[in-house]
């Protein structure tokens, strides 16, 4: 399911929306699905911590939005369904971003917030030419 954005501030989800390119452009033909669970030491965090680490300090929204809107995404909550994985976020692409992509990715992994990912998966997709 989608669900509200949880750690994002009014501003930042402004402008969030305001760079964010549709799902399904002609151009990205490239696509990834991660999926992520977070450590039971992430969940038993206040509100007030994990949004500390998310944004203040790994700086997420921040980094993310230097790649919009090459990198298209979408996030969907699992954890709040009893679901496997906490987060899966789908992400499209150009082959031309294909290199801005795998340098989001690894700055993401970088970060402080990610010492708390207990699981990852990172399916990568490509669309053949019709």
């Amino acid at each position: 399911m989608t669900s509200n954005e949880r750690y994002t501030a009014h501003a930042e989800q402004q402008a969030l929306r305001a760079n964010s390119p549709p799902l399904g452009r002609n151009e990205s033909t490239f696509a990834a699905l991660i999926p992520i669970s977070k450590s039971a030491e992430w969940w038993a965090l206040a509100q007030d911590e994990r949004r500390a680490i998310f944004e203040d300090r790994s700086r997420h929204i921040a980094t993310s939005l230097g790649y919009l809107p090459r990198i298209a995404r979408r996030l969907h909550h699992g954890r709040d369904l009893g679901e496997e994985f906490h987060f899966l976020t789908w992400f499209e692409y150009s082959p031309d971003d294909a290199a801005a992509f795998e340098e989001l990715v690894n700055l993401l992994r970088a970060t402080e917030e990610w010492t708390y990912v207990s699981r990852e998966v990172d399916i990568r997709i490509r669309k053949r030419p019709a």
